[in-house]
């Protein structure tokens, strides 16, 4: 099961189908949209990196200039799914290569019918090189014409990002003709270039058309029955972050492959090798095998293979939603993927936080705190870019303050978890000396500041926070922000006393380059022992202060429904119920699973389970509630959890997809299966793994790198 397929075409679902025929290759991805477009479209291009701002509202990614347009005229009728007649349709996305074809058949009004066929692939050989390919089968005897354009003219749902610098028409001597488009961002001043060249069957001589801002290349083909025409658009993208000469660049790069089958063979040997290295088969189960395939491709369509000054966003590069911001979404979720099979990448996507340390200890000190206090939302600088107001989802009329960006200190730990993971795994020293460590050290000495000392319990807390779970916000003493800031703490002191033992020199270095002294490793330890957590004796850990005192609820009391329990109850009243948007310490016990034992774990996940929002509540959530359901050995219900995740894109499980791909729930189901129905763990001392399959796979295997070498598993089923 490798093949993402579509054979109806249908309008209503077009956004849902632009998401999930992304395709992409770490520098940039497109959207599914139509090459010829179509009526209400989001065609968007998305380069990492490439943010403006939005007047008065926040920083985001510009959707770049269109490279797509390739209009197709037969007989002088332009080919449109909106007029004439549609007799088949059928769209793959070919996960082994990255391949997106369309295959249409189609009668113009005046009787003109042809087939189409359209290919495109964001090349992974060279990231600055989009290919595209038409076939016309005609019907008929007379003329196709194609023409094709680059488009500065674009837009984030009406917000334009992009001023129109020049364009020009190069003649090459031997070659085909090449066209470019320049264009810079509006207030970030990033400046893009985009170059286009045609390549056909024999050499052509292309009519150019110097349309401002759309320049278009015009090729008139003699068409006979039965024999085919194509046409291979080749675009290369450059920006003033890869070079001084972006419009020089793009004009090179897109005259380096020959053809359309040299591109495409290079395209298939750069896909292989990445397959090789984190490939996943599940035996017995099409649609999960499809599923984690597919959520795997997403991801690494991304990542950022060359560049450590990005992050993949929420959404990925698939579309507007959350306008290309990071989250903490990358480091729990995304991350373990690449960390243990692409740790090159890994490794790209933690620097990203380690070059935006100053902007983190920026905002850490204007709220008067030490250390490095990371933004919830993320853009190109680490700045907080979390909107303060957005409109209520029930009054579109009110403006619903968002408190994530003032309350949800716990991704600092997160971003902390996420460097000690790669270490662990990778067991690089180095870059754990150059960034890792320092990372560490600043997010524990921020945990330390914010701790506040509670006199009536002996012991020190969190006021005024909001954890994972964001139907309750305000919350003092959040589990999952406790447990987190305590093991941040504890693991600073951990790692302190490695570099001073194995690497003194350089751990003193570090320090005075920090002002870091034994006083203050004896207070981070001294909170860390101190932390307050409220455990009732058979384990049950209560998610925050009085949150037992909170309104009980039957969810299923609800059902049917269609809505979150959130949009149910309204915002502000969703705090006063024990209804979880996600389990808070559910998602800890998992991160830390070595510090609670079976019944701790058994008693958390009967409280928690049934009170939490599994269908519309967080996407992040169904994939971490099937690695605890394997971990209390119910494989059974894990895979109804997995499911939620694995469908959430594919099916447009919460019609929501249409905004870009939950590259959370992706991660979470590749998480799912390795951590989950395989067990795997990694510690000091090795891996292991503990299997608990669904009942119909009959095999499951996957395949990691731990400290530099592949390991291959395999477990039979039942």
């Amino acid at each position: 099961m490798w093949i993402v397929n579509e054979t109806n075409f249908t309008p209503s679902s077009q956004h849902h189908k632009e998401t999930i025929f992304t395709i992409g290759n770490g520098y940039l991805s497109t959207r599914g949209a139509l090459e010829e477009g179509f009526p209400g479209d989001r065609r968007a291009t998305f380069v990492h990196g490439v943010f403006d701002d939005v007047p008065v509202s926040v920083t985001e990614l510009a959707n770049a200039p269109d490279w797509l347009p390739l209009h197709v005229f037969l007989n002088g009728e332009r080919f449109s799914l909106a007029t004439g007649q549609l007799h088949s349709f059928e769209r793959d996305l070919d996960l082994r290569s990255g391949l997106l074809t369309r295959r249409v058949r189609w009668t113009s009004p005046q009787g003109c019918t042809a087939t189409l066929v359209f290919e495109r692939f964001a090349s992974l050989e060279d990231e600055h090189l989009l290919c595209l390919r038409c076939q016309v089968l005609p019907e008929f005897d007379g003329s196709v014409e194609f023409r094709a354009s680059l488009n500065v003219n674009m837009d984030n749902e009406g917000i334009v990002h992009w001023t129109h610098i020049d364009q020009r028409f190069h003649e090459v001597s031997g070659a085909e003709p090449v066209v470019h488009l320049s264009s810079r961002t509006r207030n970030s001043g990033i400046h893009l270039a985009m170059a286009m060249r045609l390549v056909g069957a024999a050499p052509l001589q292309p009519e150019f058309w110097d349309v401002p801002g759309v320049p278009t290349l015009c090729v008139s083909l003699p068409a006979s029955r039965g024999n085919a025409v194509e046409i291979t658009k080749f675009v290369a993208v450059t920006t003033a972050r890869d070079t001084t000469q972006p419009v020089e660049m793009a004009l090179e790069r897109v005259t380096l492959p020959a053809n359309w089958d040299q591109a495409l063979h290079a395209q298939h040997q750069a896909w292989q090798q990445i397959w090789d290295r984190m490939e996943v088969t599940i035996e017995g189960d099409d649609e999960a095998q499809l599923a984690v395939r597919f959520s795997m491709f997403q991801l690494q369509v991304a990542a950022p293979r060359h560049d450590n000054r990005v992050n993949i966003g929420a959404k990925t590069l698939s579309g507007f939603g959350y306008h290309g911001h990071a989250f903490w979404d990358t480091e729990i979720f995304m991350l373990p993927l690449f960390t243990c099979t692409s740790p090159r990448i890994a490794r790209n996507l933690l620097e990203y936080r380690y070059l935006t340390l100053d902007a983190a200890r920026a905002k850490a000190k204007e709220a008067g705190f030490r250390g490095a206090w990371f933004a919830w939302e993320s853009a190109d600088s680490g700045a907080e870019v979390t909107p303060t107001w957005v409109p209520d989802f029930r009054d579109r009329k009110k403006l619903a303050r968002v408190w994530t960006g003032d309350l949800a200190i716990h991704i600092s730990a997160d971003i902390a978890y996420a460097v000690r993971q790669y270490w662990l795994v990778t067991g690089d020293d180095d870059w754990m000396i150059a960034c890792g460590a320092e990372l560490i050290f600043e997010t524990a000495r921020f945990f330390a500041s914010r701790a506040g000392w509670d006199e009536s319990r002996n012991a020190y807390g969190y006021k005024d926070v909001l954890g994972p779970d964001e139907y309750h916000d305000h919350v003092d003493n959040n589990a999952y922000t406790n447990l987190l800031a305590r093991w941040n703490l504890t693991t600073a002191g951990q790692v302190a006393e490695w570099m001073q033992s194995s690497h003194p020199h350089k751990a003193s270095v570090l320090f005075a380059k920090l002002g870091l002294e034994e006083d203050e490793f004896r207070h981070w330890q001294h909170v860390a022992a101190n932390i307050f957590l409220h455990v009732r004796s058979n384990g049950l850990i209560e998610q925050f202060d009085h949150f037992f005192e909170r309104t009980d609820v039957n969810l299923e009391d609800y059902e049917p429904r269609s809505r979150s329990m959130h949009v149910i109850f309204g915002i502000q009243a969703a705090n006063e119920y024990q209804v979880l948007k996600q389990p808070d310490v559910l998602m800890a016990q998992y991160l830390l699973h070595d510090a609670f034992s079976a019944a701790s774990i058994q008693a958390n996940y009967d409280y928690y389970t049934p009170r939490t929002d599994h269908t519309y509540g967080s996407s992040l959530g169904p994939s971490i509630q099937a690695i605890i359901a394997c971990m209390v050995n119910k494989p059974e219900e894990a895979y109804e959890h997995f499911m939620r995740a694995a469908r959430a894109d594919l099916r447009d499980e919460r019609s929501n997809a249409g905004d870009g791909i939950h590259g959370a729930s992706a991660g979470g189901v590749w998480q799912a299966v390795v951590f989950g129905f395989g067990g795997l763990r990694v510690s000091e001392n090795g891996w292991t793994t503990q299997p608990r399959l669904p009942a119909h796979w009959k095999r499951l295997t996957f395949r990691f790198f731990h400290r530099g070498r592949q390991q291959v598993v395999t477990f039979p089923g039942k």
